[in-house]
């Protein structure tokens, strides 16, 4: 299919079979051809000014007008011969700093040299090309939070973790990059099935996906509260169908019974009349009985596979439900655009003592809401709420600087490890402190009055 990235638009067909890493020139028709490797001729003697404060930016300095570059680029002259030009009939290129013809080059190349490189998919380039593009689909959420996220939540091979996550996909990836097909995840998912479109980019093996595991988060509460119960499973596919067909062949049988006791009641007479029109007829509908079977036949087919399907997934729904009433999960993930708190206070109870978890959110006052509502429950010790702040540098020869633009903010992290809850003195102490609403010097106070 046709690819538009970036204004080009190409076929990825010649690119099969080559190494990641391999730059691309784009020829006339999209096609991709691999860029030789041309060693760039040594400048004779490259002019350049001392800075740049009598260059007037007038629109005037460039010879060349759009109608001759889209003439040049006609006649099939190639972008690296086009920029020459460009430098060439430019009035003010010479007066420029070594700097600044530097960065006009580069400017240039990327607009008309249609180079294309192909890397292999990772987490890193993934993260920061949806953070740039699209970072409400993630939830805003930066590549350095999702690395912190990764280190905070001990994701490695082996583990079984627990995903929430409302970010297109990309922190699900992310997890089984990290863990390398070794483990379990279970994925839960609001509404009627999981999103993973920033996982399919991740170009995994097939047997990444046998040990993913999903489970709707409706289905949460019944299953704690001990009355999940799934509806009546659907037979095997095999059975069903085995049954349709019977059920189909004994109707056919029935309707050429009945048939033939008619034609034999009927008189003679009357029987080559009607052999005669139904010759006719049968003739002339044949197309239309043909049609109407193929027809039937895939409904049927479909049927099956639908069945097929459904049975399919209340099984993995069922296993799933096993897996998670172990109560023995290895971590627990959660970054979505819902509240952290009734979200976590649910998911935690799924999670092994001595375990770590972690929740996103793009905004700090949730998260403080879930930090007071877990300090008041307990279960959890070493609670820290967090933010990473980032700023991006240029690091070149004699101009290694702070970037201008940074980002403002890439969400807030509350992590903390789970440990055995002890209900009764959890009970004790929230009974306490719905007696005594005052704090403990002023009835300290109170009572002194008194005596």
């Amino acid at each position: 299919r046709k690819i538009i990235f970036e204004k080009q638009w190409f076929y990825l067909d010649n690119a099969i079979g080559h190494i990641y890493g391999t730059t691309f020139e784009v020829t006339s028709g999209g096609n991709l051809q691999p860029k030789q490797e041309v060693e760039e001729a040594a400048t004779e003697t490259k002019e350049a000014g001392t800075d740049n404060r009598n260059i007037v930016d007038d629109g005037k300095s460039q010879k060349l007008t759009h109608d001759d570059i889209k003439a040049l680029k006609d006649k099939g002259i190639k972008g690296q011969e086009i920029v020459q030009q460009l430098i060439e009939n430019s009035t003010t290129f010479r007066d420029k700093t070594e700097f600044a013809q530097d960065k006009y080059i580069k400017k240039k190349k990327k607009k008309y040299e249609a180079v294309i490189t192909i890397v292999k998919p990772s987490t890193r380039i993934l993260s920061t090309m949806y953070y740039a593009r699209e970072p409400g689909k993630i939830n805003h959420l930066r590549y350095d939070t999702l690395a912190q996220m990764l280190t905070l939540g001990n994701i490695r091979a082996g583990n079984k973790m627990i995903v929430m996550e409302t970010c297109a996909g990309l922190v699900l990836g992310a997890v089984m990059e990290r863990m390398g097909g070794y483990g379990s995840i279970i994925q839960m998912y609001p509404g009627g099935g999981p999103v993973r479109a920033a996982t399919s980019c991740f170009g995994f093996p097939k047997h990444f996906f046998d040990n993913l595991h999903e489970f709707p988060l409706s289905k949460v509460d019944s299953l704690l509260s001990g009355t999940f119960s799934m509806e009546t499973l659907p037979l095997e596919p095999e059975d069903n169908t085995l049954a349709e067909e019977e059920s189909n062949g004994l109707t056919d049988e029935k309707q050429t019974c009945l048939q033939e006791t008619e034609d034999e009641s009927a008189p003679e007479a009357a029987m080559e009349v009607n052999q005669t029109e139904e010759q006719e007829t049968m003739d002339i509908n044949a197309e239309d009985v043909e049609f109407k079977e193929n027809k039937e036949k895939e409904s049927k087919e479909n049927v099956r596979e639908k069945q097929r399907k459904q049975w399919e997934r209340r099984k993995k729904l069922i296993e799933t439900a096993a897996l998670l009433r172990e109560k023995n999960a290895d971590g627990l993930i959660v970054a979505s655009k819902f509240h952290p708190t009734p979200l976590l206070l649910s998911l935690l109870e799924f999670v092994a003592p001595s375990r770590p978890f972690v929740v996103y959110c793009q905004y700090k006052e949730p998260l403080l809401e879930c930090y007071t509502k877990l300090r008041e429950r307990g279960g959890v010790i070493n609670l820290k709420l967090s933010e990473t702040w980032l700023r991006n540098y240029q690091v070149l020869p004699d101009r290694s600087h702070p970037k201008l633009t940074m980002s403002g903010g890439g969400g807030y992290l509350l992590s903390g490890i789970t440990v055995v809850l002890d209900k009764g003195k959890a009970d004790s102490s929230t009974s306490e402190a719905l007696k005594t609403d005052e704090p403990s010097s002023k009835r300290c106070k109170v009572q002194d009055l008194h005596c």
